[in-house]
């Protein structure tokens, strides 16, 4: 998966996993800036409920959305200087963390109402987000556990864009290998960024299962 991540790259993400037999590994490359939460979500839960191991690879960068899809890996190998990126809601065009300090900052009578309205979806979008991350990790680490990793990736700790590098991401307690195939990096040859649009998601649109009946 490369560039933004829409909601069409998780219909045909999900279809993808749907075809691919229940015991059947799957690996997942991705190579993104993010995108649509409500898409990386949806990946998210269907790699997280497949059976098969899972391993996510991240060659250069997995940020945001990206990094959600990535927690639900069985594993997560990542090149020595790629880097994963913060899970801190934005709404808007502001970090929700951030719109929530209004509240501790200034007295409720001295803000107005979009203020409020922001802060209420931006505490809701928080609970939310770190809830599920929270979930992704529970078969990976004890709970206490997931629970630092959730509160850490999705508080504001970082600025949205901040780059989480293996050594931090090892440091939080994520479960990282920087084992990278070689056949990861040619594969990445194929695919450089060019300047006419193209489909964001790569896979074969073959069924397993046919073929195993045949």
């Amino acid at each position: 998966m490369r560039r933004f991540i829409d909601i069409e790259d998780s219909e045909e993400v999900l279809r993808a996993i749907k075809m691919t037999p229940d015991d059947m590994p799957i690996d997942f490359i991705i190579h993104t800036p993010g995108g649509l939460v409500l898409a990386a979500e949806q990946i998210a839960r269907a790699l997280k409920k497949h059976r098969g191991k899972v391993t996510v690879f991240v060659p250069h960068y997995a940020m945001s959305g990206g990094t959600l899809i990535a927690l639900a890996a069985n594993e997560i190998v990542m090149d020595d200087n790629a880097v994963l990126g913060p899970l801190d809601p934005q709404i808007g065009q502001y970090p929700a963390v951030s719109i929530l300090k209004v509240l501790e900052m200034k007295d409720v009578n001295e803000i107005d109402d979009q203020t409020l309205i922001l802060a209420d979806v931006s505490k809701k979008a928080v609970e939310q987000m770190k809830r599920f991350v929270k979930e992704l990790l529970l078969d990976k680490m004890e709970e206490s556990e997931a629970g630092k990793v959730s509160e850490k990736l999705c508080s504001g700790t970082w600025t949205h864009d901040y780059p989480i590098t293996v050594e931090e991401a090892q440091g939080i307690g994520l479960k990282v290998s920087t084992e990278m195939p070689e056949e990861i990096y040619a594969l990445m040859d194929l695919y450089k960024q060019a300047e006419q649009r193209r489909p964001s998601v790569q896979y074969v649109p073959a069924s397993y299962r046919e073929r195993k009946e045949k």
